[in-house]
């Protein structure tokens, strides 16, 4: 009998490519336009997204290639053999700390938004608790399910993107996008750091490549498909500077639901395209949110191997509820995303640093 092709718990370069564009594309997207022109002239802001884009392709590359070396062994497996195995039992627990306060931060997002366009009278705890039970279902299913899930709502996301970027191209103004390359250079270090939280979830090579069928294929896969949120945020961030202007951008709470709003399909035989909108960028923030979360399980199953995974979820998921429900309001949510970003930049350009390094000092050989 014929094997069941995704019956094994194995996925393919091509789900890598979709999963990094699948977890980076969230909650950001809706209110960096907003961060950017706060602190930028005009439509500069395009410039810290396309060099910070940049080097997150280039770190996307260079994890994947690093663990592409230890082919089918987890990243405990191979950084116990590095750095000894407290350490990476450390580094470990580390990344599934991140990836719960991920969860907790996208979970707590997405109930400020629908509360404040979808469910005005609905407490935002029972938003934030709904949207999390759907989320630890779908952690609690087949892991390789959660790949097969991007496959099936990337196109649909992409899609209702494009749409909202063409159908506003009535609405361009060229006049808002100048005075061009006006921000002071001093500025540009406080611009990046707001740039690169749109940028979260990159540690998931670090896991996700031990699955992998052909790690040899997957640092070119991963850079490809972290360019597709660096094209889209660049787009969608000119949209919003060329249809709002810049002070009007910087003033909107979220300016990408905004630009949703403004939409208007020709024959108006569709009003209220925002609505469309919500419904698909909910299921943007519902794969990064069960992603980040599916990490951090995946990170402490490979420490407590004889726990089971459901056991695991059942225990993260209070904890990611209490801190989601943390922030008192939007300021201190913001505030907690550009720790966040800060953290795991700062995380995973360690990791990558330190394992090559001390590999290399101590002989560590990759098994190409």
């Amino acid at each position: 009998m014929k094997r069941f092709k995704y019956g094994d718990e194995r996925i393919s370069e091509r789900d890598i490519m979709v999963a990094i564009p699948s977890i980076v594309i969230g909650v950001g997207i809706l209110s960096l336009p907003r961060d950017l022109a706060a602190l930028t002239i005009g439509s500069d802001g395009w410039i810290p997204l396309l060099v910070v884009g940049l080097m997150i392709i280039f770190v996307c590359w260079a994890i994947a290639k690093f663990a592409s070396g230890f082919p089918n062994q987890t990243f405990l497996t191979y950084a116990s053999k590095i750095v000894t195995k407290p350490v990476a039992i450390v580094l470990t627990c580390l990344f599934a700390i991140v990836s719960i306060f991920i969860t907790s931060f996208q979970i707590r997002k997405i109930s400020n938004i629908a509360q404040q366009y979808l469910f005005d009278r609905t407490p935002i705890e029972v938003i934030a608790l709904t949207f999390l039970l759907v989320v630890v279902y779908a952690v609690a299913g087949s892991r390789v399910g959660l790949f097969r899930i991007n496959l099936l709502f990337m196109p649909i996301i992409l899609f209702i993107a494009c749409t909202v970027i063409v159908f506003n191209i009535g609405w361009f103004d060229f006049g808002n996008l100048l005075p061009v390359f006006q921000t002071p250079v001093k500025d540009y270090p406080k611009i990046f750091t707001s740039g690169s939280a749109a940028y979260l979830g990159v540690g998931i090579l670090w896991f996700y490549l031990s699955l992998v069928d052909e790690p040899k294929k997957a640092p070119k896969a991963a850079a490809l498909g972290m360019c597709i949120p660096v094209g889209l945020y660049i787009l969608i961030f000119i949209m919003c500077i060329a249809v709002f202007g810049t002070e009007v951008t910087s003033n909107l709470l979220y300016p990408t639901v905004e630009l949703a709003k403004v939409v208007e399909i020709p024959g108006g035989f569709f009003e209220r395209f925002e609505s469309v909108f919500f419904v698909i960028w909910i299921m943007a923030i519902f794969i990064t949110a069960t992603m980040a979360m599916d990490i951090g399980v995946f990170a402490l199953n490979s420490i407590f191997k004889n726990t089971m995974k459901i056991k695991l979820i059942f225990i993260c998921a209070p904890f990611i509820y209490l801190i989601a429900m943390f922030p008192k309001d939007v300021t201190e949510l913001d505030l907690f995303g550009t720790i966040l970003s800060n953290s795991i930049i700062i995380l995973n350009l360690s990791v990558l640093i330190l394992l090559p390094v001390v590999a290399k000092i101590r002989g560590v050989k990759r098994n190409e």
